[in-house]
This record gives structure tokens, sequence and C-alpha cells, in this order.
């Protein structure tokens, strides 16, 4: 270790242009500058820390950015067959995309896509037989698709909407109020909100939300996110009149999520201060005028995710002596810890969630990483299972305690989603829609395998590719992953991925450490000074799919997003001799930064803390950014990221791609792709996707050597 990280401190030169010989690439003649940290008396350099600098306040970045992208886009629009991709992908996206309908306020409500939509759009019907009508279509708020409706909350009395929007992938919102029946748009417009749920009171008067001060001037994209409130807006009035109704300024990296009991009588404020499911709890009575909030659960040791109530008796989910998580109930009459009762025990397998709809409690668990969802009454006796049609992933089962339906939507790797109605008293399924994608799902197969890492943990991975495929090592590969913040990646249907797999190539998912697949055993093995563990899972991946004969290093690519950037970066750095392609994409880059700028503090859950000595060590280990060196042929590698992207800022992407050209000692190309008008992913305009998917397919083609059917 102590070599490694000796090898990791010297940065290779980069004073002169990169040069790819066999593409006669000649990469933008980036500057360095002479910046050095001291980390606990070690020194690192830090030569383009320049980049950092938001594109739109900064001339100087934002030219290096037109350069990269014009060598970038020259380069991919000469790659043969790469116009053909984008037909197929197009041909492919043009289904249309029906979402699981839900039910407020006496309406359903589902979102639909008639097939290349930038954005999909909001519709209503009075009942699943009546024609739909048009509620929100955000299409019409720009000509490029770049402004998104980002997530909307029906008042009780289906009265109102309450509508989020963003624009240009940023992760502020503003929210705005319709009037539903009249369509009519209210005056109304709340500024300055992030990662906060909207929750209406009973009345329909008002709602729930948090919000953060605002933000200097051109500090908006890259400051760090601090002292949430919680306010109340009242319907018609101005934001400047909402009332505050909670706010810890003694804690200002403490967030608020809010919820309101179904019958109104209970404010929950969800307390939070990074991504760790570890919550505080704090309650308020609203039909007691005079009530003041009061802390239900006072620290951040376990899980408490508000699940519901029944009169004063609140229900949440939890880790506490559940490592797969449980559901417990708790008294507001005897608040007590002794006084706590467990009402859904914990089971053989991970609960990802868990609600209450038609008088029951719908758990949502992962069984070797496939939805599995068990209904239970309110003593926590098992009812059913619900029965899916094979190796898939589920999502929706929400509604109200008086309801008699659910709905949800199933899809996998190959199947495109079908929307259920689920009845809740007989447990029969019906089919509403079927998406109809110009392919057949029969050609293709998926298999569920397992593999041993370095330690010789047991780690799930998921293939799908057309049937019949000849194993013979020299299938292009495509293996893709994530690995941390206790998300877990279940088998979805993907027009990309579909493509993919029509080109020739092969899917892999493998279900890295870090993950939520498990419970939180599972998450933890992947974290802080365990993070190695999971970019030791994905190369075993990556070894395991070689050894078995289904591709060879040269036809194998690698590819993540966010989190999954940084492990690319990590397993690139660590085995450049693994891969023939990489596809890092919005990573978290800088491992001694990241907590400097807008949410990264929050990620100090997972990763880590630079600035505690024995963390710093772990981060410098594995840190892509850090850990390029010179003299070194690394796999060809085409970064993406996004000019507005303010949950990890482009400067992540820029230095590493910046740094990398300076290392490539061979001629495998290392560009860097920046979009425009996009942030981190959310939002995202379908032309924008296709056009970035059909990019990175045509790379990994010529970068690993294989025709385009």
């Amino acid at each position: 270790m102590k070599l490694r990280l000796i090898a990791a401190l010297i940065f290779c030169p980069a004073l002169n242009p990169g040069i790819c010989a066999q593409e006669n690439l000649v990469y933008p003649d980036t500057k360095t500058v002479n910046q050095t940290d001291d980390f606990h008396g070690t020194k690192v350099d830090d030569p383009y820390r320049w980049l950092e600098d938001d594109v739109r306040e900064s001339k100087e970045v934002a030219a290096w950015v037109e350069a990269q992208n014009k060598l970038t886009f020259d380069y991919l629009k000469k790659i043969p067959g790469r116009d053909r991709i984008e037909k197929r992908i197009t041909e492919l996206w043009d289904y249309e995309k029906i979402g699981a309908p839900t039910k407020e306020g006496g309406r359903y409500y589902f979102f639909r896509n008639n097939g290349l939509q930038n954005q999909s759009v909001l519709f209503m019907q009075k009942t699943l037989e009546h024609e739909p009508r048009v509620l929100i279509d955000p299409n019409t708020w720009s000509k490029d698709g770049t402004i998104a409706l980002s997530s909307v909350e029906f008042s009780k009395d289906g009265k109102y909407v309450a509508y989020g929007i963003q624009d240009g992938g940023s992760d502020w919102r503003t929210w705005r109020v319709m009037e539903i029946e009249s369509q009519k748009k209210l005056e109304d417009e709340l500024k300055w909100i992030k990662f906060s749920s909207i929750a209406w009171t009973p009345d329909s008067k008002g709602f729930f939300y948090s919000r953060y001060d605002e933000p200097k001037e051109g500090a908006e994209f890259q400051s760090l996110n601090l002292n949430q409130k919680v306010f109340y807006h009242v319907v018609g009035t101005p934001q400047a009149e909402d009332e505050l109704i909670y706010a810890r300024p003694d804690f200002p990296e403490w967030g608020f999520g809010a919820d309101v009991s179904e019958d109104g009588q209970y404010l929950v404020l969800t307390v939070w201060k990074g991504t760790d499911d570890r919550y505080r709890v704090v309650v308020k009575d609203l039909t007691d005028a005079d009530a003041e909030p009061f802390e239900l659960i006072d620290n951040f040791e376990y899980e408490y995710s508000f699940v519901g109530n029944t009169r004063q008796v609140l229900y949440f989910q939890t880790n506490l002596d559940a490592p797969l998580r449980r559901v417990i109930a708790i008294d507001l009459k005897h608040p007590e810890k002794d006084h706590w009762k467990e009402v859904v025990a914990e089971g053989e397998n991970a609960l990802s969630s868990a609600s209450i709809v038609g008088g029951m409690f719908v758990g949502r668990y992962l069984k070797d990483a496939k939805t599995q969802v068990i209904l239970y009454n309110m003593d926590g006796k098992q009812i059913r299972e619900v029965e899916f049609p094979g190796i898939g992933a589920a999502s929706g089962f929400g509604g109200h305690q008086d309801d008699s339906e659910t709905f949800y939507s199933f899809s996998s790797f190959a199947v495109p989603p079908s929307t259920y109605r689920y009845d809740l008293k007989t447990g029969e399924s019906t089919l509403l829609r079927q998406a109809k994608v110009k392919f057949d799902p029969a050609d293709y197969e998926t298999t569920q395998v397992f593999y041993e890492s370095k330690d010789g943990t047991r780690v799930p991975m998921f293939l799908c590719h057309r049937k019949g495929l000849k194993m013979d090592g020299q299938n292009p590969v495509l293996l893709y992953g994530y690995g941390g913040f206790n998300i877990s990646l279940t088998p979805r249907f993907s027009v990309s991925r579909l493509a993919w797999m029509e080109m020739g190539g092969v899917f892999a998912m493998p279900n890295l450490r870090g993950g939520g697949e498990y419970g939180e055993p599972w998450h933890k093995a992947g974290t802080k000074l365990q993070k190695q563990n999971v970019f030791d899972d994905f190369i075993a991946a990556a070894e395991w799919l070689i050894e078995h004969r289904i591709t060879n290093s040269k036809r194998l690519a690698i590819q993540g997003g966010s989190n999954g950037g940084l492990l690319v970066g990590a397993c690139m750095t660590q085995r450049p001799d693994l891969y023939g392609a990489c596809l890092p994409a919005v990573g978290v880059m800088d491992m001694l930064r990241f907590h400097q700028f807008t949410a990264g503090r929050f990620w100090v859950d997972d990763y880590g803390n630079p600035d505690d000595p024995e963390e710093f060590k772990a981060l410098r280990a594995y840190s892509p950014y850090h850990n390029l060196e010179g003299g070194t042929q690394y796999p060809a590698t085409l970064v993406t990221t996004a000019d507005t992207d303010d949950r990890v800022v482009p400067g992540h992407s820029f230095k590493f791609a910046a740094h990398l050209q300076a290392c490539q000692s061979g001629t495998n190309p290392t560009l860097i792709r920046i979009e425009t008008r996009a942030g981190h992913g959310a939002g995202k305009p379908t032309a924008k996707i296709i056009e970035e998917v059909a990019d990175q397919w045509a790379f990994l083609s010529k970068s690993l050597g294989f025709e385009i059917p």
C-alpha cells in the first residue's frame, strides 16, 4: 500500500499537448498550475485545479470545453456506422411509454410519452375507461426539451397539483401550483428548493416543503448546500410570506423531508445529514395550534423511514436490530423505546421499502436483486406474495389506506414494461398496457450467475444477450456497475442496452458491494475504508467474463455513471490492462475535494472524509484523478459529463480527462464529451439521450474492434 501511495503521488507532466498517433489526434494544450495541498503531512499536487471553475463563469474553462468538444465530436462523427446506430436506437426508442397509474382525489393520473417526445406528459382521467386528457405537458416549456417536469404532488381533495420544474438538468427546482379542474396555473412560485418533498395538509390550503437560502450570485451551481429549512406555503400567497416551521441553524448540515400522515394529524419530519439511511425524526401535532415540534428519535444511529399511521401509532421501516430491515410501531402515547413493537419482522431478503395500501402493509423486497412483493395484514401476518412473470423488476404499488386497488409496472432487460392493475382483495393482476417495441423479446435470454470476488465473497451478476450466442471469447461485452449508497441495480428494460445487444454485444451487470441488494451489511462492506471491495468485485466480474470465454480484455468495455463513474475511473487506473474501453459518466474523480462542492459533503457517509487522516489514506489510494500515472497505456476512454451538472460538478471529469490525456502513453483515444444544457441525468431530453448513446456505442464499436451489423 505504501509503495502504491508513493507512486500515485507523482503526477505525470502535462506541459505539451498529448498526441494519439494512430488516430492523429492532437489534444488541446491544457495548461497546468502550481497547486500543492498538504493533507495530514502528505503533499498532493493538483495541476488542473483551474478546471474546477464554473464553465458559465470562466472564459478560460469555456474555451477548454469548446476545444475538447470539437475534437471529440469530430472524432465520433467519422466512426463508420455511427449514423446507423443512432437511426436504430431512434427506431427502438419510438414506442409509446405509459407509466403505472396513480389514483389521487378521485382521478387517475399517469405519464405518457408517444415515443420520441423529449419529456413525458402527465395525463388524467376520471376512470380507467374514460378518455384521458393532458394535464401538464413540459414539452411546451422549451424548444430543446431541456426544461423538465421533475415531480408532482396532488392535494388530498384533488383540487390542486403542485409540480416541480427542473431547468437544464440542475438539482434546483422551482415549484408551481395548478388548479386541476380548470387547469389554471396559479401565481405561486417557490424557488431555491432542492432535495425536498412536498406534503399537502388535508384541507388543501397549503403544503410543507424544504428550501435553502438564495445562494450568492454566480455560486448557484457550485456552493455547498447548507441550512435547509422547513416552510409552510399557503396557496395563493407569495413565497416571502411562507411560515417557517422548523430549522436548526446550530446544525447547518442537516436536511429535512416532510410527510403529513394520511389522516392529517401529524407532520413527520425525517432529519438527515448525509446519504446514509440514519435519521432523526421530529413530529408535530397539526390538530393542536399550540403544539411544538418534538424529537421522537434524537440520534442518527438507525434508519426510521415513515410508513404511515393508525391514529396515534406511527409505523417506521427500520434497520434497528434488523440489518435486512423490518417495520415497527411507535405509540405516541408511550414513545419510549421499551414500548416499541415489531409489526413486520425481518425476513430472509432485504426489505427495500414498505407502505400501507388498502389496509395492508406492502413490502417490496430484493431476492438476489430481483423484485419480490409480499402483503401483510396490519398485525404483520403474511397474506400473499405477488406473482411476476419471470426475472425482472417491478415498481409502483402506491396508494392510500382505503384503496381497493393499486398499480405496478414490470420489465426486464429484454422485456419492455407492462403495467398492471392489482386487486388488493383478490390478489389478481390485470394487464392494462404492454409496450410494443420493434423487436422480439423471445430472441434474447437473461441469466443470473454468481462469482467469487478477491476475498471470496459471492457476488451475483446478470447476463443478457441474443439466444444462441457463441461463447468463444470474442464477444464484445459491456460490463456496467455502480456499487454504492445502498442503491440496488435490478433487471430493468433499457432501449440503449437492447441496441447494444442487437449489435451482437453481451450486457453484464454485477450487484457489487456498496449497494443495497443484501441489506445494510452488503452496503457497509463497500464504504469508507472498505470501498476497495467494490472495485475488487468489479474487477473479479471482468476476470470471470474472460475466464469463462464470454469475451477477452480487448473486447471488454466497462461503464458506470456518478458513483459508477468513480468505479470505472478507479478500476481503469488499477487494472488498465483488463479492458478495451472505458465509459466513465459524470463521475466523482477527485476524492480529496469532492466534499467541497454542492451536495458532495453528503457523500462522506459512503466515501469517508479526506479531513480524517485514516480515511484520507484510503481515498488517496484509489482516487481516479490522483492515481493516473505517466507512461501508462490506458484503454480507449470516452468521459461524459454536462456543463450544468450541479450534483457531481463537471470539474471532476474535466480534471480527470485532462490528466488522462497527459498520462496516456499508447495510441488509444482519450476523449471527453461535454453536454450543454444538461445536468447529472434527470430530466435530460430524449434527443440528447439518443445522441449520447449513439456516440458511446459507436466509440465502443471502434475501440473494441467489431463491425456494426
